[in-house]
């Protein structure tokens, strides 16, 4: 499934297509990609239509476009609207030219009038039709921060120094559907401290923790077993039972992974996970936990192990993460 990582790939990629641009036309190809669109709002193709998109934003796996307010609308109001996209177990959007023949699996066709690059189409492609795409209304943040990254002055772990008047309107609006996930690691508004206060109060195995969307998003299975590695933490070690400074050295190491993986465009595996030009991200050749049992550790020799977890496998040295 894609992680944080694998997404903000793909909104930098997006973020100056779709800035901006008018969308000029709606194919549905399959309805089933619609399923989180809520129809009491109306038809998906005439809410969109002839909407402009203002930004590419996200937080933790979410990816959503915020769309001009409308005449009559005030900004900032509730009526304000985006299309949100969940890219699932092997959502794709991708960006192709007009005319161009169409993936097997497409299943929504937008396409765009931007101002400056023209006509584009933005391909939302979904093998196994989990992922989704639906227009949202939107609701001021609790805090009143930006609601996620969006543009070169909210990137990936640096602070945002503007004050809210600064931001445009839409910045500190966040849709419905995203609304309970809680801020990723990287966000310039993430706390820290409250963060630290939730491992405290839960006896959950930090795996658990980390993986839990609406105490911290963005992190899947991948990040979580890396993190956890470079941490020296074992995944079933009690939240609650971690040091203050195991704490912020796990804080610490998962900030760390997720901007390598970053700048190395996610992790690939297979076809199903690409960037909005169809490339595969390149961590995979960097992992040091994930994928990797059997093999002797790299700090210690000891062979990795994998063992089930979630429906999912944790991957770790026996070693070096040991439950305390």
């Amino acid at each position: 499934m894609p992680e944080l990582p694998e997404v903000e790939v793909v909104r930098t990629g997006l973020e100056t297509a779709v800035s901006g641009a008018a969308i000029t036309g709606v194919e549905i190809f399959d309805e089933r990609s619609l399923r989180r669109h809520d129809r009491s709002l109306g038809d998906f193709e005439a809410l969109v239509t002839g909407a402009r998109i203002e930004a590419a934003v996200r937080r933790g796996k979410f990816l959503w476009f915020p769309l001009a307010v409308a005449p009559g609308e005030a900004p900032g109001s509730g009526a304000r609207r985006a299309i949100v996209a969940h890219l699932g177990m092997s959502g794709q959007v991708l960006l192709r030219t007009p005319g161009e023949t169409p993936e097997k699996l497409l299943r929504i066709r937008l396409t765009l009038q931007n101002p400056e690059h023209g006509e584009l189409a933005l391909h939302f492609v979904d093998q196994r039709i989990f992922g989704s795409m639906a227009v949202d209304t939107m609701q001021a943040t609790d805090d009143g921060r930006s609601a996620g990254y969006a543009g070169p002055g909210m990137a990936p772990g640096r602070p945002t120094t503007g004050t809210a008047d600064a931001l445009p309107a839409w910045s500190g609006l966040i849709p419905s559907q995203v609304a309970h996930i809680g801020r990723d690691p990287l966000d310039p508004a993430f706390s820290a401290p409250a963060f630290y206060r939730a491992l405290a109060r839960t006896r959950s195995g930090i795996k658990r923790v980390l993986l839990d969307q609406q105490v911290v998003s963005g992190i899947g299975n991948i990040y979580a077993d890396e993190a956890l590695f470079d941490a020296r933490v074992h995944f079933d070690q009690p939240a609650a039972t971690l040091s203050a400074a195991s704490a912020r050295r796990l804080l610490t190491a998962v900030r760390a992974i997720l901007l390598r993986a970053l700048a190395e465009g996610g992790t690939s595996f297979d076809a199903q996970y690409v960037n909005v030009n169809g490339q595969s991200g390149y961590f995979a050749h960097s992992l040091n936990a994930y994928g990797q049992h059997g093999k002797p550790c790299p700090r210690c020799g000891t062979d990795l192990v994998r063992v089930k977890f979630m429906n999912r496998s944790s991957h770790y040295c026996p070693r070096c993460q040991r439950l305390r």
